[in-house]
């Protein structure tokens, strides 16, 4: 699939995938047409193409929705997960306590604190998942939300989402899942999970940046007050009162990101046209070559468990992650350059619980292949020869 990527010409072994995805042609062609020949304004303008417009803003709602297993007035279009999270964050009506995890992404963090919730952190296993034999015990009917990585962005581990639900329901609690390193590769049905809110980007499934998702039961969505407020998101106003639209529209306000959405559409088109399972499958055998790779070696230390989803981190005995992303990032011997992430993964608790203050991190995405590992471990013994 490396041809459908015009990022990836030259031969560019690209293995930062979980920061975000390189973008396929249909992708690109289809934000290039929502930009140009089609471009108009939604939910507002009488004429042809701005109907025509809402009707294909609307349509990758709905095909948002069968990805994902809901329905459609249950998807809020927001910013990115962070912004989703913020906004469950922010108008969830019963604040109180809520459950993490050592390992979320700061973004699933601030937005708590921010928004006044009183935070709990649930600890990781030996092999860095989850303990939910630990969040079972730490759960009290105090805690009104619980909010968990499905996929850690920095170890590759899984949740198990049914559980963690039961869990949560068993108290009175709501579940919000992060799924952003869990949409591109593992197929999902919202009702299945059993989960309460799901929020994903775009960008790490291939899409455009600046848009993703907010699934939430209609129930909640309709419970909870705007966040934000301006055009769109209105009944009626007057400078007295305000009354607001249904959800999901009373999520957003203002114009919304239109070229995005459209571009959404195309990379779930792109990336149901290949197969989760099939996706998942290839880079579960890329992380298997890598770690059994690293393990050979004695100056790497491994972190996360085996079955890590696509993402591989590791540290370097006497190389700082910066310093091994650095040499990496100059041509070799071949005349291309590995591109990994170094640093704390926006994730620095979880750094912190590892007893580093940055790791070296491989993800891998649907076009990555065994060429993407044999350049990594070049460049790190070329790196090792520097150091000595």
């Amino acid at each position: 699939m490396r041809d459908d990527f015009p990022g990836l010409a030259g031969g560019w072994h690209y293995l930062d995938s979980a920061a975000t995805a390189q973008k396929p042609q249909v992708v690109i062609d289809a934000t290039v047409r929502a930009m140009g020949a089609d471009y108009a304004t939604v939910h507002r303008g009488v004429y042809a193409r701005s109907a025509n417009m809402t009707l294909a803003y609307e349509a990758a709602r709905e095909r948002v929705a069968q990805f994902i297993g809901g329905k459609a007035d249950e998807v809020v279009f927001a910013r990115g997960a962070t912004e989703a999270i913020n906004l469950v964050a922010q108008s969830f009506p019963k604040k109180g306590r809520v459950l993490l995890s050592v390992l979320e992404h700061h973004s699933n963090i601030v937005p708590w604190q921010l928004a006044g919730w009183q935070v709990d952190v649930c600890p990781l296993t030996a092999d860095g998942c989850i303990d939910l034999d630990a969040a079972e015990k730490m759960l009290t009917p105090e805690h009104t939300m619980v909010a968990l990585a499905h996929v850690s962005n920095v170890l590759g581990s899984t949740l198990d989402c049914t559980r963690a639900a039961d869990l949560a329901h068993r108290d009175g609690a709501r579940l919000l899942l992060d799924r952003c390193q869990a949409v591109p590769r593992m197929a999902v049905d919202v009702a299945a999970l059993g989960c309460d809110f799901y929020a994903f980007s775009a960008h790490k499934l291939y899409g455009p940046t600046g848009i993703g998702a907010l699934w939430g039961r209609a129930a909640l969505l309709e419970a909870m007050p705007p966040w934000q407020g301006g055009g769109s998101m209105i009944d009626k106003v007057s400078f007295e009162r305000t009354t607001y639209a249904s959800a999901p529209t009373r999520f957003e306000a203002g114009t919304p990101a239109i070229v995005e959405v459209l571009g959404l559409h195309a990379a779930i088109d792109y990336v149901e046209s290949i197969g989760l399972a099939a996706i998942h499958a290839h880079e579960t055998r890329l992380v298997g070559q890598l770690r059994e790779a690293l393990r050979a070696r004695n100056d790497i230390t491994l972190f996360g468990p085996e079955d890590a989803a696509g993402i591989v981190s590791f540290a370097m005995d006497g190389v700082h992650p910066h310093d091994l992303g650095t040499i990496l990032d100059e041509p070799g011997p071949d005349g291309t350059s590995v591109a990994i992430r170094a640093g704390h993964h926006c994730a620095q608790p979880l750094m912190a619980h590892l007893g580093v203050s940055a790791t070296a991190r491989a993800s891998f995405g649907l076009y990555s292949d065994a060429d993407d590992v044999a350049a990594l471990m070049a460049g790190i013994e070329r790196t090792r020869r520097i150091f000595g």
